[in-house]
């Protein structure tokens, strides 16, 4: 028997809950009978993407790369800038600038084409590669510095650089440039530029690259008092032989951070992390003498492998870091030559895809987490009715046993699922499977993997029958056991991107295909766990 387990008092959203499924479910040719009520039932429905997705956004054509977002005091907004993917792009010119804006980093609208790439094949800037976005209040001018990338030039790679006196019409300035080789750097490797402002008021730009002679990779410095003329300052360095990509420098209370990724070019360790420091050279130093983690017991990572190139911007109250969640062109792929899965199973993800935002929160330690966006519960503001539609080893909200689970109402297209759960021990496992129904041989899971008595962490893992366990390309990081084991855990779902927060503690983004108008459950994997709070909200 169905179990209605939400508030009866919410019976009249049936309209715009249940039903609203029904409908968009009924729209849809399945098994060849589009008038089956598939709100009722638990087998596996084959839905497809929006061509544009409402809050994690991505253009209708193409996708979302390196955003550079900034703060637009005159518009009081912000502005994402980000290199705009295509699937059939020019062979030597590729990534135009494209942007949007948003006053709540969850609802955007779009700029379109900010800065056109070269117009030939022998231009510099052929391809464009990533950067940042600078208002000078002293001359009243927007610059935009960017990556020249055209392995026909000289230099591979150069830092450029366009201005607009209302960011609609940018020029070029096709006579300036930073060549790393001026400087004893890499003409290959010379690009994502970042500006900032120290307590001096000088501007400070931060570039990644590598030292003319070779060996680890280095941060070049660059320092300026009009924004126009840059001196070099020296280098400092990396973390060993790794990449660090989209240097992001801000100060936040009393301390000072730089947000990186670790290269897309090294799968085991590319995610975005942080370090903090007390001042601009103590920052610095974290690197020179270390590298000096922050004390977070997780090496300053702030997301999954899903999210990557992420850069913040601030306000003056609340700061935000947006990414990009990766497209995944290995999708499992039914008799039907349709994607029904989260990807294929260990392969790596593409470079691009929808853009994420969180919001960045500052503990008294100094160290970040990353929490969701205020504007998100807001926007997820329909209630719907959840019902449980099988089960195994459930009872009066507590699930018992090994594959133990409670499978629930079908979702819908954007989604905010709210519960919290509680272990009876301190290594009883559970998760939180999506794309699940009663015929599928194969489900996509979150499990919370007790890692030893005292340290947890979320894998990403395909179950069923025909499952292949834990997937190694959507990697998250360890956090500590909560002392009373209990798990406030938020999901925000658009489409197939998804974004969990944990205890305001641990942020894990993911694409999994097939979330929207397929069942979901919750898995106990021995030992007790309990249920309560539940909640799904649609927009």
């Amino acid at each position: 028997m169905k179990t209605k387990i939400f508030n009866i008092i919410l019976a009249c959203q049936v309209c715009c809950g249940v039903s609203a499924v029904l409908t968009a479910c009924s729209d849809n040719k399945v098994d060849g009978d589009p008038a089956k009520d598939w709100a009722g039932t638990t087998q596996r429905f084959v839905p497809t993407d929006e061509r544009g997705f409402s809050t994690y956004y991505t253009p209708a054509i193409g996708r979302v790369g390196d955003p550079m977002p900034f703060y637009d005091q005159k518009a009081g907004n912000f502005k994402v800038l980000y290199l705009q993917e295509y699937d059939n792009n020019m062979d030597k010119r590729f990534h135009p600038i494209w942007g949007v804006q948003t006053t709540d980093g969850c609802n955007y609208t779009s700029l379109g084409e900010i800065i056109p790439f070269g117009d030939n094949d022998y231009q510099q800037d052929a391809a464009l590669g990533t950067g940042c976005c600078y208002y000078n209040e002293k001359d009243g001018l927007y610059y935009v510095y960017y990556t020249g990338h055209n392995g026909n030039c000289r230099n591979r790679e150069v830092v450029m650089r366009a201005t607009s006196s209302d960011f609609k019409t940018w020029t070029k300035d096709n006579l300036w440039a930073l060549n790393g080789p001026d400087f004893g750097y890499s003409g290959n490797d010379f690009r994502d530029p970042q500006i900032f402002q120290t307590e001096d008021g000088q501007y400070h730009m931060v570039i990644s690259t590598y030292p003319v002679w070779g060996g680890d990779p280095k941060f070049a410095e660059f320092k300026s008092s009009d924004m126009k003329n840059w001196e070099h300052v020296g280098m400092f360095n990396m973390i060993w032989d790794r990449m660090l990509e989209c240097p992001d420098i801000f100060k936040m209370g009393n301390y000072w951070y730089l947000v990186y990724s670790e290269s897309f070019r090294t799968p085991w360790s590319r995610k975005v992390k942080y370090m903090v420091g007390n001042s601009w050279d103590d920052l610095k130093a974290c690197f020179n003498q270390g590298p000096r983690w922050p004390q977070d017991g997780r090496e300053g990572v702030l997301d999954s492998r899903a999210f990557y190139a992420g850069k913040t911007a601030s306000n003056g109250t609340d700061r935000f870091i947006w990414g990009w969640c990766p497209f995944r062109s290995g999708a499992d792929i039914d008799e039907k030559n349709i994607n029904v899965g989260g990807e294929k199973d260990g392969d790596e993800p593409n470079w691009s895809g929808a853009l994420v935002c969180h919001k960045v929160q500052q503990n008294s330690d100094g160290t970040l987490v990353l929490v969701p966006v205020p504007a998100m519960d807001d926007k997820y503001d329909m209630p719907q009715i959840v019902e449980v539609m099988e089960s195994n080893g459930y009872a009066n909200g507590t699930l018992t046993g090994n594959d133990a689970y409670v499978m629930y109402t079908r979702l819908g297209v954007h989604n905010h699922i709210s519960l919290t759960v509680k272990t009876a021990g301190n290594r009883d496992k559970f998760g939180i499977s999506f794309v699940r129904s009663t015929d599928a041989k194969k489900y996509y899971t979150l499990v919370f993997n007790d890692e030893n008595e005292n340290w947890r962490k979320v894998n990403f893992e395909q179950e069923g029958a025909e499952g292949k366990g834990f997937v190694n390309g959507i990697d998250s990081y360890g956090f500590d056991r909560p002392a009373d084991n209990t798990y406030d855990i938020d999901i925000y779902t658009d489409n197939s991107v998804m974004v969990m927060y944990v205890n305001d503690k641990v942020c894990y983004t993911q694409r999994i295909y097939g979330i929207q108008k397929n069942c979901w459950s919750i898995n106990s994997y021995g030992g007790s766990i309990s249920i309560s709070n539940l909640m799904v909200c649609q927009q």
